[in-house]
């Protein structure tokens, strides 16, 4: 019996697909579930006030393919952030969260990932900082009610960007519904520009990291980075991951227009599965 899920970025996709058929390449692929994306787009926004209806079609669809949907990367906050110095916004933000936390239970889903920053678009402030703090706590309330768990991207800006400054929050925060879900690619960056090692900065995280990105970057680059052309030491990060008791990884990489996105799927599953079996 594998003793590890691995997921699908649901952006590694064509947007044009629909429910079924997504989920449809990522079992034909290999991969156990996906990563629902609710960014900062209207369209993506939407689905947190999605009807019963529209539900019910996804909860369907996960039934008729066989594969679910079991986590989101909620980057929506990136236009509405929780420490927003716009009151309206950050209003906003805890309504999203809250919407986020509902679909999840509706769907069961287990985890979701927020953006590890304060303000996006903003300038960042102590204001900033203390009301992102205020409202993650009501954030981790809302999750506890339903179960969810949500986790910290390592994020590309220096606010969040390895497993240490994530761990300043989850401290502050100490609820068990609060954890860290780093990203392989970004931490990976981030050790490069603060001369640290990465298998120490996951272990900062011991106890509380509850799914890993496996990401490839290059210094100074984020993203769009195909597997195994980077900097990241995957073997490293999964090992290390693994032994600190990590058994949910989600591979990040992205559609790209000409794509043929099922080789490239397919591809990504095998890189990760070469890696994670010989945890297993």
């Amino acid at each position: 019996m594998c003793k590890y899920q691995l997921g699908l970025y649901e952006k590694a996709m064509p947007g044009t697909l629909n429910w079924v058929e997504k989920l449809q390449a990522a079992k034909e692929a290999g991969f156990d579930y996906v990563e629902m994306s609710i960014d900062e787009t209207d369209a993506k926004l939407a689905r947190l006030d999605m009807s019963e209806g529209e539900r019910d079609s996804i909860r369907a669809a996960m039934r008729a393919v066989g594969v679910p949907f079991r986590s989101i990367c909620l980057s929506g906050h990136r236009k509405y952030p929780l420490g927003c110095p716009d009151m309206e916004k950050q209003k906003k933000s805890l309504a999203i969260m809250e919407k986020a936390v509902k679909l999840a239970a509706d769907l069961g889903i287990r985890t979701i990932q927020l953006a590890g920053y304060d303000v996006y678009y903003e300038e960042s402030s102590e204001k900033t900082r203390a009301d992102f703090v205020k409202n993650l706590k009501i954030a981790a309330e809302m999750a506890g009610k339903e179960g969810i768990q949500m986790g910290f991207e390592t994020m590309e800006t220096p606010f969040m960007d390895n497993v240490q400054k994530a761990m300043e929050y989850v401290k502050l925060v100490d609820s068990p519904y609060l954890g860290v879900y780093p990203d392989s690619g970004n931490i990976t960056n981030a050790a490069l520009l603060y001369n640290d090692d990465v298998t120490e900065d996951l272990k900062r995280g011991k106890g509380h990291i509850v799914a890993v990105h496996l990401k490839e970057t290059v210094p100074g680059k984020y993203r769009e980075i195909p597997f195994g052309t980077g900097h990241v030491d995957f073997e490293q990060v999964i090992k290390t991951s693994w032994d600190l008791g990590v058994r949910r990884y989600v591979a990040e990489f992205w559609y790209l227009d000409g794509q043929d996105y099922k080789a490239e799927l397919k591809k990504a599953s095998e890189f990760m599965r070469s890696r994670l079996d010989k945890m297993n």
